[in-house]
This record gives structure tokens, C-alpha cells and sequence, in this order.
């Protein structure tokens, strides 16, 4: 019997299925600095959610990615939470990062003497 690392080792090595977790790795980050922060604040998802004016299912939602319906938090929602756990929302946009490959076919042409 695999052991469930091994189960997700064996499942990367289909190149579509690493592609799909590929692309939802910014949203796993998101979520992990969700519970991050609140853990460091040393919160509670009911006391977050009594700072936010909301309910802890709520809470649970956002720190598992919108839940059933898959929605994710809004900006506005985002903030709260932030202010919640005492801290501020920052948003940046990161360069995606380009395989060498790419970056080759994508290099512009020398000119050459």
C-alpha cells in the first residue's frame, strides 16, 4: 500500500496533473498565509470571525478556499481578515517564471556581422 506522499509523487509525473496543481499554487499560498497569520495572532476562527462581524463558518470558508461553491474572497474581504489577526493586506504582482527553454525561443535575435 503507497503512503499518501508517494500517491501524490506518483500522481506528479503526469505531466497534466502537475500542470494543474502548478496553476493553483498561488491560491494553496493565499490560504496557508491565511492560517499563518491567524496561528501568529494566536486567534481563533471564532474570534476572528467575532473581529471580522461575521460567523466562523465563514472564517472556515475563506481558509479553505471558498468552500463548495469554490468562490474566492474579495478584496474587501481580504482586508478584514487582515485587520482581524493585526495585520495589513499587501497585493503584489509577481514575473512569472519562464523555463529556459522559453526564455530561448523567446530571446530576441542577435545580429550578426
Amino acid at each position: 500500500m503507497m503512503t499518501h506522499e508517494e500517491m501524490v509523487a506518483k500522481m506528479l509525473e503526469d505531466p497534466e496533473v502537475k500542470a494543474a496543481c502548478d496553476a493553483l499554487e498561488p491560491e494553496f499560498e493565499l490560504f496557508d498565509e491565511l492560517l499563518r497569520a491567524r496561528r501568529e495572532a494566536g486567534l481563533t476562527q471564532e474570534q476572528v470571525a467575532e473581529r471580522m462581524g461575521t460567523k466562523p463558518p465563514a472564517i472556515a470558508r475563506i481558509e479553505a478556499g471558498g468552500g463548495s461553491k469554490g468562490h474566492s474572497p474579495s478584496v474587501a474581504t481580504l482586508r478584514k481578515y487582515a485587520e482581524a489577526v493585526g495585520c495589513e493586506l499587501r497585493i503584489k504582482l509577481v514575473p512569472k517564471r519562464i523555463s529556459k527553454k522559453r526564455r530561448a525561443k523567446s530571446a530576441p535575435k542577435e545580429a550578426t556581422a
